[in-house]
This record gives C-alpha cells, sequence and structure tokens, in this order.
C-alpha cells in the first residue's frame, strides 16, 4: 500500500504561481513513477505530468508544457508540481497517483494509488 497526500493549493490571480507536493509514505520504492491529474466538475480527469522515481524522465500535458514543472525529492518520498504562469483554466482540482513501472504514466486508469486532491483556483 502506498499513501499520497497533496498539499499546496488554493487561490491565486492569473499570472501567479503556486506549488503542490506530494507526501508519499508506505510501500513506497522505485517501483513506481508518479503523476499528478487534475478534473473540473462534470469532466473526465485529465493527465497534467509525471515523473519517474529511477531517472527522473518527465512527462507533461501539451497544456502546461513551458509552465508546469514536475520534481521529486528521493529523500523525502515526496513529488512537487510548481506551476508557473497560471490561467483561469487551470482550475481544477489537482491529484497526485502513483503508477507501477512499465505502465503509461498518462492514462489514469493504469494508476494504482491515489491522494484526496487539492484544489487550484485560478481568478481572472
Amino acid at each position: 500500500q502506498v499513501q499520497l497526500v497533496e498539499s499546496g493549493g488554493g487561490l491565486v490571480q492569473a499570472g501567479g504561481s503556486l506549488r503542490l507536493s506530494c507526501a508519499a509514505s508506505g510501500r513506497t520504492s522505485s517501483s513506481y513513477n508518479m503523476g499528478w491529474f487534475r478534473q473540473v466538475p462534470g469532466k473526465e480527469r485529465e493527465f497534467v505530468a509525471a515523473i519517474t522515481w529511477n531517472i527522473g524522465l518527465t512527462y507533461y500535458a501539451d497544456s502546461v508544457k513551458g509552465r508546469f514543472t514536475i520534481s521529486r525529492d528521493n529523500a523525502k518520498n515526496t513529488v512537487y508540481l510548481q506551476m508557473n504562469s497560471l490561467k483561469p483554466d487551470d482550475t481544477a482540482v489537482y491529484y497526485c497517483a502513483a503508477v507501477r513501472t512499465g505502465y503509461s504514466v498518462r492514462i489514469q486508469s493504469a494508476y494504482d494509488y491515489w491522494g484526496q486532491g487539492t484544489q487550484v483556483t485560478v481568478s481572472s
């Protein structure tokens, strides 16, 4: 079992920045890659970014490329999502998730564990 706890969400004006954190505990190991997804009411959860635990390969959705940066601190079992140049369209609940290595990091059904989510609201 892996437990994931997100933090760092909040209200920010358009053009501002936020940094989300995801602390992992339990059976954490290099067997899992980590991802961030987001969801707004009435829409499907969508992929935002992912990172591999071993060599830190990163993946991004086109909508956030160049504005968001995913990183991890293996010693702290924590993954971060730095979000810059935020837009109102980035408003959503953001979820951290863990997926076993060898599975697609872009597909939410491949993920085994999810956090409870943290709200990000970007005002115009």
